[in-house]
């Protein structure tokens, strides 16, 4: 039976792909991100945020042609240390902000997604991609993780030591939210294995969060956090969202007093995204929640943020995260902004290895008759774009406030003649300082990082097509 007669009868669909940014397939142009010098570079730079995924450009695998490419990726080993992904695609409530709902959490299914779980480790564990080399930080991510049960999530985890190549200071995130979560848990992960909790508070207010669909009241969540880190067994992170409707600076402000009484070891500043089509773009459409906050709101608070918290000691580790204790990495973001390989485990996670990228079939029962069917469970297949590793150079070296100009040359030559006006500008408009071989965002160009990637993307495409034309003899 044929691949593509396999997926009418319930395996993959010929047009599974990519989520698609709006504007993806649009020209870009170095001239679209100069920027006017004198004006505010913190609230007018840019009219708003713009989104620069890595993926974009990415070519896609015919689906006749996916078991046989992915048979191959998995077959090949790999010389550097990958990260891992696990996705746990439940959550309890659909909260307003989120975009990713996928499946309500019922208590019944855990034990038996866990099952599907540990049986993908075991499958994919004596993989050349996977066994050839180690494995050094692993996120289990959702939905909603720590919805699971302590026994299942413990199983989970001894099967991650017993399956992946995992280093002896392997970081092991388990993400979750306070709802659901209690000491008890905290305590049976972490003699499983676990090493940081990253958990999803996103404000302390309990308006907005009650706005948001959120069940607990911002001091019980405090409270859960404080009591997660005087058990003194991981490390422990947060979330946190500004520009959301309703939120006032007050109650950002006291967000920020929030986290540093307590002591957590990192926080996360994420800007507000509003999702078309999810229930917060409706619920403001139709006029049930006030408007969030305008770019140059957000920027505002961004900054006045990263103020403060630096000025209480804490340090800026990337253009969203800060810590203040020696025990937290944040490791695997680092590593999948450095374009790392990254093998992804679970329906609905998403991966990397070998120049190509690919996420798992998101439908559990799918993804189940589709490995009955010995069909490989992924959708969305690609290669990645010819500027891939130079364009995850540029992302992460912007996220940690050093872009080295002359290792980006090195991979794309011409980069530095394409960008350099653009980058004189941003220089002169306040957006960043530019000396030597290196451009180091100013709080300014941190917040506008996404407009920033997105400019110097240009320009390595820009530089790729002038290769290209001389190439073929045709400059």
């Amino acid at each position: 039976m044929t691949r593509m007669l396999k997926a009418q009868m319930g395996g993959r669909s010929s047009q599974a792909g990519h989520g698609r940014d709006p504007a993806h397939g649009a020209a870009v142009r170095v001239s679209d991100y100069f920027v006017r010098v004198g004006c505010d570079p913190l609230t007018e730079a840019f009219e708003r945020r713009s989104f620069s995924p890595p993926w974009r450009g990415s070519r896609p695998i015919d689906p006749e042609n996916v078991d046989t490419v992915m048979q191959r990726v998995f077959a090949t080993p790999r010389d550097e240390t990958a990260v891992a992904y696990l996705h746990v695609p439940f959550c309890q409530t659909h909260c307003l902000f989120c975009g990713f709902f996928q499946n309500v959490w019922r208590q019944e299914a855990g034990p038996a997604y866990v099952d599907d779980l540990l049986a993908e480790l075991a499958a994919k564990s004596q993989t050349p991609l996977v066994a050839s080399a180690p494995i050094d930080a692993v996120y289990i991510g959702g939905g909603t993780p720590s919805a699971l049960a302590a026994d299942d999530l413990a199983r989970l985890i001894e099967g991650l030591h017993r399956y992946l190549p995992l280093t002896s200071d392997c970081e092991i995130t388990l993400e979750g939210r306070s709802f659901g979560f209690d000491l008890a848990k905290g305590a049976k992960v972490a003699d499983a294995g676990v090493t940081r909790l990253s958990i999803g508070v996103q404000t302390f207010s309990t308006q907005v969060r009650r706005r948001l669909g959120r069940r607990l009241a911002g001091p019980e969540v405090a409270l859960f956090l404080a009591e997660l880190m005087a058990l003194g067994r991981t490390a422990v992170v947060c979330d946190l969202i500004y520009g959301l409707p309703g939120q006032t600076r007050s109650d950002w402000s006291r967000d920020i007093e929030t986290v540093d009484e307590i002591g957590l070891d990192g926080v996360t500043l994420y800007a507000l995204n509003i999702f078309p089509g999810a229930p917060m773009a409706m619920a403001v459409e139709k006029g049930k929640l006030p408007p969030p906050a305008t770019p140059g709101e957000q920027a505002r608070i961004y900054a006045d943020a990263v103020e403060r918290l630096t000025a209480l000691g804490w340090l800026q580790v990337s253009q969203s995260h800060l810590v203040r204790s020696a025990r937290e990495f944040n490791r695997y973001n680092a590593a999948i902004k450095r374009g790392v390989t990254c093998l992804p485990f679970g329906a609905g996670a998403g991966g990397q290895a070998h120049g190509h990228r690919w996420r798992n079939v998101m439908d559990i029962a799918q993804r189940r008759q589709m490995i009955e069917q010995q069909l490989e469970p992924v959708e969305g297949l690609a290669l990645v774009p010819a500027h891939h590793a130079a364009h995850a150079m540029i992302a992460a070296g912007l996220e940690s406030g050093q872009l080295d100009l002359a290792a980006v040359e090195t991979m794309r030559p011409g980069f530095r003649v394409a960008v350099a006006p653009l980058l004189a500008n941003w220089a002169a408009a306040g957006l960043g300082d530019l000396s030597g071989d290196g451009f180091r965002p100013s709080c300014a160009g941190s917040f506008w990082i996404s407009n920033l990637t997105s400019g110097l993307l240009a320009g390595l495409q820009s530089a790729t097509l002038s290769e290209a034309a001389h190439g073929c003899g045709i400059a």
